[in-house]
């Protein structure tokens, strides 16, 4: 999904010895970093003018432009730090198969021609909306040339996001994002299905007609967009992204999902569907994301085409199964191995309530997870004598539940 470009070590080179006394001090420590700053955004600024980006635009969009505090979220990516089983919890849960439901009813024409134009099943492009922005709830607020800037000065990948921020000058140059509505997340991902700039310049269709394509204010571009990349990425019309099966007692045999076989072979290794039936044609890789005890599945090189879009299996797999949800599917019918499992959103937005109630921090009552609610699990967790892991589990809201 996102390709790396060439860095202007050059142009930024003056600015070295301030960046890293910035990113020592934190974001907006003092008149000598902010300096700094200045001194990396005359670089940055070399570098988009030679990418095309005209002087008024670069000038307009960083004007009074301070840093801001993304550099701690490059070591908080949820797809690599949390438990599979809570990871899905708060991703696939009633609330999300009910929304999505109702998005597929209020956008079924545009979806129907999406589906047409591309073959990508609308109820993967829903479900990866869904994942992505809650249905263009939560787009995430930090404004995307601030945080580009911040990460392009004093993040790890400097390349990367150098080349992101001046994709997202020429994408406000072209005007196909007004500049008081282009928010995103901490990395810079905008939008209904949340785009990396230069994803956005590579792909972004114009499904509604308008003369462009909006990924912010359109939803209609937003899938068609989404779909196109996916198709790019190796979608199959008609294939299926994968499906859960049953492993015979002892199983240890091959896996991974790269590690793909005909169908048949796996049926000759003893694997059926998890309703008994046969799996069926084609080829598929065997997935355990919580090793032999937990749910297995067969994913299909569909399952590589959403993997595409964010390189992180789990994430993947939540998109497969919102999407067979959103078919009217239940719910994954292995348990996942643990005694105390993950929270639904409306059980996390519970439990920020009670811990609220009982003098703690949680910050936003909204479900999410954020730093200030699992500080507050944590020392509620200590005060009970329990490890402090900062977990929303199951036993923790019972806990709450009971008084203690």
């Amino acid at each position: 999904m996102r390709a790396i470009p060439r860095a202007f070590p050059a142009a930024l080179a003056a600015a070295a010895l301030a960046a890293a006394a910035f990113a020592a001090a934190g974001p907006c420590a003092g008149a000598a970093e902010q300096a700094g700053f200045q001194a990396c955004l005359a670089g940055l600024r070399a570098g988009a003018l030679a990418r095309g980006v005209a002087p008024a635009t670069f000038d307009a969009a960083t004007a009074d432009l301070q840093p801001n505090d993304v550099l701690h979220f490059q070591d908080e990516q949820p797809e690599f730090t949390t438990p599979v089983w809570d990871y899905m919890a708060g991703l696939v849960d009633q609330e999300r198969v009910d929304d999505g439901r109702a998005m597929l009813a209020r956008y079924a024409d545009a979806l129907k021609r999406i589906e047409a134009r591309f073959g990508v099943s609308r109820y993967v492009l829903v479900a990866l909306w869904g994942v992505e922005s809650d249905y263009g709830k939560n787009f995430g607020y930090r404004p995307v040339v601030q945080s580009l800037a911040t990460l392009s000065c004093y993040g790890r990948k400097p390349a990367y996001y150098q080349g992101e921020l001046f994709s997202a000058l020429s994408i406000l140059q072209r005007g196909d994002v007004k500049p008081d509505h282009f928010v995103g997340s901490w990395a810079g991902a905008f939008g209904h299905t949340q785009f990396m700039p230069s994803t956005f310049l590579k792909n972004a269709v114009d499904v509604d007609g308008n003369g462009h394509p909006d990924i912010v204010d359109s939803v209609p571009d937003a899938l068609g967009s989404t779909a196109f990349y996916l198709e790019k990425s190796g979608w199959t019309a008609g294939q299926p992204w994968g499906f859960e099966v049953k492993l015979p007692q002892g199983y240890s045999g091959p896996s991974g999902r790269k590690n793909r076989h005909p169908m048949a072979y796996w049926t000759s290794r003893g694997l059926r569907r998890v309703d008994g039936s046969p799996l069926g044609s084609g080829a598929g890789g065997l997935l355990l994301p919580a090793g032999r005890d937990g749910p297995a599945f067969l994913v299909t090189t569909n399952f590589e085409a959403v993997f595409a879009y964010n390189a992180a299996e789990v994430y993947a797999l939540a998109i497969g199964h919102l999407s067979d949800r959103l078919r009217g599917a239940g719910p994954i019918a292995t348990p996942w191995p643990t005694d105390d499992p993950g929270l639904a959103r409306v059980d996390r937005r519970e439990l920020q309530e009670r811990l609220a109630g009982k003098g703690f921090e949680v910050g936003n009552r909204d479900g999410v997870m954020g730093t200030k609610t699992r500080a507050a699990i944590a020392s509620y967790q200590q005060s009970l004598g329990l490890k402090p892991d900062g977990r929303a589990s199951a036993s923790v809201l019972k806990a709450l539940q009971d008084g203690r």
